[in-house]
């Protein structure tokens, strides 16, 4: 696996992580917390890699910002899948090539067994061809591992809010390389989003494009609120877990 580049705290705070972060011994290959407080306004992260030094250097990005919380770490995908089913964190850091259980198998098991947290998978793109695999399986998108530290802020909280963690540049470089369309995938997506409304594919195009909500407001002349009522109509016609796999279904019928 590709190293990081080096890494520092968004703001400067070093490494602290505050005493809510001390971790304790659980299964081989993890560390974690024994739950959460319920009543913590923090959003929750657990860190999946087989690198120790890129673990080290999340933990000090991540826990540089007040609101967000490294509550556990493992360094393979058995492992990793363990700890988020004893955690559920809010979000999860899914390294792609790990011993024992990569992080696609692992990504693929965790949203088999229905979990609430969201999986974001690292990437360095131009080796890791399995993140479309893993988008389509649940993931709730992907990170290179040379993102900005403030840019890794903002991912972990876009997506622990259910917004897409996709940058539209990179997405399109990713879906042009490795999600050709083959054999009737493109009638397959055409045929799919035939159950949208007019208002709902223009929605679904800006998802593809990598929009948030608030985005997709101001260029439809929407209130937000209208714009999540189509997108969680969307999901529900679609039968799509998250905002990335419309964006895939997007991608595959052509139209972004």
């Amino acid at each position: 696996m590709t190293s990081m580049n080096p890494l520092s705290p968004p703001n400067g705070n070093g490494s602290r992580t505050g005493p809510s972060s001390r971790v304790t011994a659980g299964v081989p290959g993890e560390t974690g917390a024994p739950g959460r407080d319920p009543s913590s306004s923090r959003i929750t992260v657990v860190l999946v890699d087989d690198e120790m030094l890129v673990r080290v250097g999340l933990k000090l990005i991540l826990g540089g910002a007040p609101d967000l919380e490294v509550v556990g770490e493992a360094s393979d995908g058995v492992a990793g899948v363990e700890l988020v089913r004893r955690l559920v964190p809010d979000v999860v850091l899914m390294d792609i090539r790990m011993p024992r259980s990569d992080g696609l198998t692992a990504t693929r098991e965790l949203m088999a067994a229905g979990t609430a947290s969201r999986v974001i998978v690292l990437t360095t793109f131009d080796t890791d061809e399995m993140v479309l695999d893993a988008l389509r399986a649940g993931a709730a998108g992907f990170l290179l591992k040379d993102t900005p530290p403030e840019k890794l802020v903002e991912a972990v909280r876009a997506a622990a809010a259910g917004e897409p963690t996709l940058s539209p540049s990179v997405t399109a470089q990713l879906i042009a390389s490795v999600a050709q369309p083959k054999d009737d995938r493109v009638d397959r997506a055409t045929a799919r989003l035939e159950a949208l409304t007019g208002r709902e594919r223009d929605v679904a195009i800006a998802i593809g494009k990598g929009r948030s909500n608030a985005q997709i407001a101001t260029d439809l002349y929407m209130s937000e609120s209208t714009v999540k009522t189509h997108v969680g109509r969307i999901l529900t016609k679609l039968e799509a877990d998250n905002r990335v796999q419309v964006a895939i279904t997007i991608h595959d019928a052509g139209l972004v």
